[in-house]
Order: structure tokens, then C-alpha cells, then sequence
């Protein structure tokens, strides 16, 4: 490896996106580029700016790739992708820092051969279904239109954002206005507790394929009780950070639904094998999305066309939440997101572009 760098920048959200987390209004991007003999490559380590979503934060997720991640990785000769995982484990957790690493380094492996990702996983399918999400708002009617307009664009899969104050009647909203065709989901961000169950099983009635992380992120066994009182399917995010702890969560009973995020599961080969281990199981997976840039993106669209994917994900076009991003932007065809087919996971970020944003350079290593 002749080369690391890490790339910072901020782009700015075409409207702020609301959560029980909080307002955000930009996103804060981190890229690492290799460079090897052969070629290049590029991964996203997908960390927030703060610990509210998982524990992992960008400073500290990149803390650790300068001092504990990269100095492991460039030590080795011939390194292949397939050796990253064995050379990172010693460093336990920080899979999104992982992530980065080993979607860069197969990235450039994918170039060096001249094969796409899709052709490195196999795909069927040149497309995947879009799917939009729609953050909390102040009142029903906001949501409705935010629903509907995203219908109108041509998205077919809505996931609504909960919290305790407005859920029941947002959602029976959503489902009357964008009719019973629509895929439908609501996430609640951990914004429930378990003496709320009551009131999350009134949620049956609005016909949704899926509830995503309604309680506590540590509270696996409260999970596991809510899903005997409640009718909907419980998909879990935040917890699933390996897996292995998605297999643990599976074989608790703390839900029968796995939204699958490549950055934060440590990256897209380890993305791969959670799909394949929940369609063995006969359980229902999805592709979510973080807000990528068009490097994370489109490596989460390789993922959603896993055969095993049974539900469509949360992916959306880029140019929906950002003006500008670092590569060609990821745009919707009909009601679909194209895969790549290009060499490597997706298009080198443009120079120009991210000197025009104001990217920050940090060489790790030369």
C-alpha cells in the first residue's frame, strides 16, 4: 500500500432532517483513499458528528483509523480484502472506521481486476426499488405532503419517524393518503419505553411491514417481551453493530426483521454475510441508509440487491438530501436506484468538486 489519505468534508442537506435524535443539517462526510501499485480506492466511514446514534462518533471513529487501523493494514504485503477483517480484529469494535478500510481496499482490488462489485457479488438485479425516509414533523398534514410528494417522485417504499407523541395518528394518516400499495415502516430511534407497549400494538392497524428499533438500543430483552404483545414485525438498527449481535438478537426473539447497514456492520463483505445468514434463517432483511455520499451510497445499493434482500430499503436518491456530493450524484430512474457496473464500487469522487467544497486532506500515510 503506497498510500492512505483520509478526506473530510461537509455537505449541506437540501432540508434539515429531523429525528428523535435531533436536527440535522448537513452531513459530515469521511473518506479514506488508498493507493496501491495496481490502482486506487475509496470507502466511507459513515460515523455521526455525536454519540447519539451508536456509540461510535466520526473524532473518535477516526481517531482510530490513524492510530490503531491503517498502521495494522500497511505493515502487510499482498494484502488482499479478503485478509482485512483477520488484520483489524484485534481492535475490537469500531466497525464503521473498519468499514471504511475494507470497502477501500476492495474497491481498489475491484479496479486493479477491472470487475464491478456487482459482478463480485454476484448480482441479479441491475436495479433496486428507492425508498424515501420521512422525518418527524410538527404537525399530520406536514407529513402527509412530505409522504405524498415522495410518492409522487416515484418512491414506493415510505419509512415514517415516530416518537410517543406522534405516531398512531401520523401513521393512519400516511396509510390513508398514499393508499395500501405503498411499503410502509416506522422508526422510532429508541424514542419508546416497555411501559409503551400498549400503545405501539394500536400501530397494527395501519398495515406496516415493520417497526424499526422502538425501544432502548441495550434493551434486547424488552424487545423480546414487545414482540409477544404487539403484531408488527420489530426490526432492529442501532444494536446490530456485527454480525454476530445480529445473530444473538435473532436468536433471542428480539425481532424477525434485520435492517442491514454496510458501514455500520463493518463494511459490505460483512453486510454480505449478515444476508446471507438471515435468508438461511428465513428472515426478512432490508438495506438502511446513513446519509452517504455517493461512495457509500452506491456500495449500500450493491448490498439492497442482495438475493436475499426481501424488503426494500431506505435508499434514496442522493440529490434528494444533497445539492452536491463528491461524485455523480445518485439519481432515481422511475422508481429504482441503478446499480454500478462500472469497475469498483462506485465513481472516484471528482477533485475539482471536493476542492470546491472545502475538503480537508489528511495524509495517514506515504
Amino acid at each position: 500500500m503506497l498510500a492512505v489519505d483520509l478526506v473530510r468534508v461537509r455537505l449541506p442537506f437540501v432540508e434539515a432532517t429531523v429525528t428523535s435524535y435531533g436536527v440535522e443539517t448537513h452531513r459530515e462526510v469521511a473518506l479514506v483513499r488508498i493507493v496501491t501499485a495496481e490502482s486506487e480506492g475509496w470507502g466511507e466511514d459513515v460515523a455521526l458528528p455525536r454519540p447519539h446514534y451508536v456509540a461510535e462518533y466520526a473524532d473518535a471513529s477516526l481517531d482510530v483509523l490513524r492510530h490503531d487501523l491503517v498502521p495494522r493494514l500497511v505493515e502487510v504485503a499482498d494484502l488482499t480484502s479478503a485478509d482485512v477483517r483477520e488484520i483489524l480484529a484485534p481492535v475490537r469494535g469500531w466497525n464503521m472506521a473498519k468499514a471504511a478500510l475494507c470497502d477501500a481496499v476492495l474497491d481498489a482490488e475491484l479496479r486493479a481486476a477491472g470487475r464491478s462489485l456487482a459482478q463480485h457479488l454476484g448480482l441479479n438485479r441491475d436495479r433496486v426499488p428507492a425508498g424515501r425516509v420521512i422525518g418527524l414533523h410538527a404537525d399530520v398534514a406536514t407529513t402527509v405532503e412530505a409522504a405524498l410528494s415522495a410518492v409522487a417522485e416515484g418512491y414506493r417504499r415510505l419509512k415514517i419517524k415516530i416518537a410517543p407523541d406522534r405516531d398512531h395518528e401520523v401513521l393512519t394518516a400516511v396509510r390513508r393518503a398514499v393508499g395500501d400499495e405503498i411499503v410502509l415502516l416506522a422508526d422510532a430511534n429508541a424514542a419508546y419505553r416497555r411501559e409503551d407497549a400498549s400503545r405501539l400494538a394500536r400501530l397494527d392497524s395501519v398495515g406496516l411491514a415493520a417497526i424499526e428499533q422502538p425501544l432502548a438500543i441495550e434493551d434486547l430483552s424488552g424487545h423480546v417481551n414487545l414482540a409477544r404483545q404487539i403484531g408488527i414485525p420489530i426490526a432492529l438498527d442501532e444494536p446490530i453493530t456485527s454480525v454476530a449481535v445480529a445473530l444473538d438478537a435473532l436468536e433471542r426473539g428480539a425481532c424477525t426483521v434485520m435492517c442491514v447497514k454496510p458501514g455500520r456492520l463493518g463494511g459490505i463483505l460483512e453486510a454480505r454475510e449478515l444476508v446471507q445468514q438471515c435468508e438461511r434463517r428465513d428472515v426478512a432483511t432490508y438495506c438502511g441508509g446513513m446519509y452517504e455520499s455517493g461512495v457509500g451510497r452506491r456500495a449500500a445499493i450493491a448490498v439492497a440487491a442482495l438475493e436475499g434482500m426481501s424488503i426494500p430499503g431506505d435508499l434514496s436518491a442522493s440529490d434528494r438530501y444533497v445539492a452536491t456530493d463528491v461524485t455523480a450524484p445518485v439519481r432515481l430512474v422511475g422508481s429504482d436506484l441503478v446499480v454500478h457496473q462500472d469497475p469498483g464500487i462506485g465513481p472516484i469522487p471528482d477533485s475539482s468538486t471536493l476542492a470546491d467544497l472545502g475538503a480537508v486532506v489528511e495524509h495517514l500515510h506515504r
